[in-house]
């Protein structure tokens, strides 16, 4: 049996403009048991994917670590983490076609017809057959989250990190995607750290949930 991946936070705090937002968050993330961090706006949730994936903008600070069965994260450059990333907006590239849009999630090492068996294929498991050329102006908001996730997912992540990815989407169809995103990743073996400030997504994921406070206003000195 394959061993389950393991993305592990130990020690991780955050800081603004010196002054502490998030932390000390030690925690072990198994695939198949997704981890919720739950906070309000500016409580350092998504900072702390920003400086997960190495796009930490200026006038932030880290210290802890970051690493995916014993391998340190945060010593690698963004594009060596393998890191998979659903945010609230879909960030689809609106000038290339869905299938263009998933075809970039691929090695650029694979021949012509290997990338276009692999794109038929997520379109299909994510119910998108036949959508291959539209474009994503076209599609609905929900359709746009599965073309979002299958993107990830062809890029061949260790890990799924979730900035809220469900939030504009209405009840129904917000449960149904919650749904997809957790079994694509179990079965792809990733662990997933979902970060939120909707309480059913915590309840959905199934796993630990953290609960962020306010802004500490503590400084790195300190």
């Amino acid at each position: 049996m394959t061993a389950r991946r393991r993305l592990c936070l130990q020690d991780v705090e955050l800081f603004r403009q010196g002054c502490r937002l998030l932390g000390p968050i030690n925690c072990d993330i198994e695939a198949g048991r997704p981890v919720t961090l739950m906070g309000p706006s500016g409580s350092g949730k998504s900072s702390l994917i920003n400086w997960l994936i190495g796009m930490q903008p200026p006038g932030f600070a880290a210290r802890g670590s970051a690493s995916i069965d014993g391998e340190v994260l945060t010593q690698l450059p963004t594009n060596l983490r393998r890191l998979g990333t659903l945010f609230q907006d879909d960030v689809l590239f609106p000038h290339l076609s869905v299938e263009e849009n998933l075809a970039f999630g691929l090695p650029g090492s694979l021949d012509k017809a290997t990338r276009r068996s692999r794109v038929t294929a997520a379109l299909e498991d994510a119910g998108l057959g036949g959508m291959g050329r539209r474009s994503p102006d076209s599609l609905s908001g929900g359709e746009r989250v599965r073309v979002a996730l299958m993107r990830a997912l062809l890029s061949n992540p260790q890990a799924l990190l979730l900035d809220e990815p469900f939030s504009k989407l209405d009840g129904t169809l917000r449960n149904r995607l919650r749904q997809m995103v957790f079994a694509k990743a179990d079965e792809h073996n990733l662990p997933v750290l979902l970060v939120s400030h909707d309480p059913e997504d915590g309840v959905a994921a199934g796993g630990p949930v953290i609960t962020l406070g306010e802004i500490v206003n503590k400084t790195m000195a300190q």
